[in-house]
């Protein structure tokens, strides 16, 4: 546990150094779901309708600018190497810098979606449902987008490549997603989807620390 809390600690004292990468997902967030309706500029029962898809796709977008960098540093200046020497498993380490990860853009995501709410004029009884369903579904992009990173570190410029390999697998999460913003705005229970998304949640966090610890070491080997 020691050696996880150290790769946390780590991990967020690296970013408080780099606020631009820290502040970037957020702001990008932030300006997709401004500018949208002012771009269209269509009524808001229109917003109202499309809000649950457009604030999915946004989240999705946002979080994929800095899975590149996930473990590129690490991999690139030998830091990977020398966790993968420790006694503690690989993919234990890596756990930890997923868990960083979503802390640093997943869970400031979820604090701001209220803002992007008023946007699009989701009514306040559904906020409470978005935010749940954004912190659910953020952990889940952290968890494929870390499988996706530790396949592709090592190659320049494998944003794009990261984006080809997970974006098919976050459907189902977009999907649930979306469906409880939408029965929360329409006055039904949200609460099967969201149990859905927890259960996809809590299969992922079994099993994606194994896939990104034994990717990275075919990279290491």
């Amino acid at each position: 546990m020691s050696a996880f809390v150290a790769v946390l600690q780590r991990e967020l004292r690296l970013a408080l150094r780099r606020p631009g990468q820290l502040v970037n997902p957020l702001v990008f967030f932030a300006v997709v779901l401004v500018l949208f309706p002012l771009g269209l500029d269509p009524g808001a029962e229109l917003l109202q309708r499309i809000a649950p898809g457009v604030m999915w796709v946004a989240a999705l977008l946002a979080m994929l600018l800095s899975q590149e960098t996930l473990f590129q540093g690490d991999f690139d200046d030998g830091s990977l190497e020398q966790m993968a020497l420790q006694p503690q498993p690989l993919w234990w380490l890596a756990l930890a810098k997923v868990l960083a990860h979503w802390l640093l853009t997943g869970l400031p995501l979820v604090l701001v979606s209220p803002l992007g709410a008023g946007a699009f004029f989701v009514p306040a009884s559904a906020v409470p449902v978005l935010m749940l369903a954004l912190l659910l579904g953020t952990a889940i992009l952290s968890l494929l987008g870390g499988v996706g990173a530790a396949l592709t570190v090592g190659l320049h410029r494998g944003g794009v490549l990261i984006a080809i390999l997970i974006v098919p697998l976050l459907v189902p999460t977009m999907l649930l997603g979306t469906r409880a913003i939408e029965q929360a705005m329409i006055g039904l229970s949200p609460e099967g989807v969201l149990l859905w998304l927890a259960a996809l949640l809590a299969f992922l966090a079994c099993v994606t620390p194994f896939a990104i610890g034994a990717a990275l070491r075919i990279h290491l080997d």
